[in-house]
């Protein structure tokens, strides 16, 4: 595969699925819906924007609903050919067995953070959904950022996100517990704080302030491009970090990854297709370039 600096020419863009035993079917099915819907062209149904791989520790791996899902690739396979996904997206569910016995996808989480840290010059995404966060968590990926998870995980993930600063002598992570979804590592141009839907406000009733930062517009809209030594300066390289909350926040979250990705247009005509009420989340870090 020819190496691309960036995931946003009229191509698919890569995507890997990590998916464990026990994953949660909706975490997984929800993000692909979105994804295989999306298009680069509205017009012409043939030009899908996301081209996807779903990886797993065996040919068939079984959600916790007790539904089989057919894998693509194994771990191995899937680690071999990490330089070819501009997207890597780690699902909740099951989540226990995995952290206790150490098993896949962590190492394959670190593994794709390395890469990008190895290669700024790639644009990079990784995606968690729901309690996929504390797969991050335990390897140390949420180090100085901000995260969030379901709600009911929101204790765990402090606590996990605390022992990875306590082991690897890291920075704190901001857990944020009131978030549809978080991105770290903004990149592309910043629009107008009126206009922007991505920015949560402090005048937001019920909320407290947020060091949030206006969220990207799409890399196709901007007129100015990143500098690449800007994004190896970024924590893990520059790579893009997102979690999410539950089921719902996922479907969010990904709609977020379309538009910024391929344009606010797609996102906006997946969520009419679906039947979806897009609701924002919140984006740091951003990077005025």
């Amino acid at each position: 595969m020819a190496h691309k600096e960036s995931a946003v020419a009229d191509e698919p863009i890569d995507v890997l699925f990590a998916l464990h035993d026990k994953f949660n079917l909706m975490d997984f099915a929800g993000p692909l819906e979105v994804l295989t819907t999306a298009l680069h062209d509205q017009s012409d149904p043939a030009s899908k924007a996301f081209e996807v791989t779903i990886a797993g520790g065996s040919p068939t791996v079984i959600s916790e609903q007790g539904v089989s899902v057919q894998t693509q690739i194994n771990w191995k396979d899937a680690k071999e050919r990490l330089n070819d996904f501009d997207v890597l997206v780690v699902i909740g569910g099951g989540t226990d067995a995995v952290l206790k016995n150490k098993g896949e996808p962590l190492n394959l989480i670190t593994a794709y953070s390395e890469l990008q840290q190895s290669d700024p010059t790639r644009e990079r995404t990784l995606l968690s959904i729901c309690t996929g966060s504390l797969f991050l968590a335990q390897q140390g990926i949420l180090a100085g950022l901000s995260a969030t998870t379901h709600p009911d995980y929101i204790t765990k993930l402090e606590i996990l996100c605390s022992q990875a600063a306590t082991r690897d002598l890291g920075e704190r992570t901001d857990v944020v517990d009131d978030a549809r979804y978080v991105v770290n590592n903004l990149r592309f141009e910043l629009g107008d704080e009126d206009e922007n839907p991505y920015i949560r406000r402090k005048s937001d009733a019920g909320r407290r302030p947020s060091n949030a930062r206006k969220g990207s517009i799409s890399f196709k809209g901007a007129t100015r491009r990143e500098s690449i030594a800007r994004r190896a300066s970024m924590r893990l390289g520059g790579l893009r970090v997102i979690t999410s909350g539950g089921v719902a926040a996922g479907l969010d979250a990904t709609l977020y990854l379309v538009s910024v990705m391929v344009t606010e247009e797609s996102a906006n005509q997946v969520a009419q297709f679906m039947q979806l009420t897009w609701t924002k989340g919140i984006v740091v870090d951003g990077l005025d370039v």
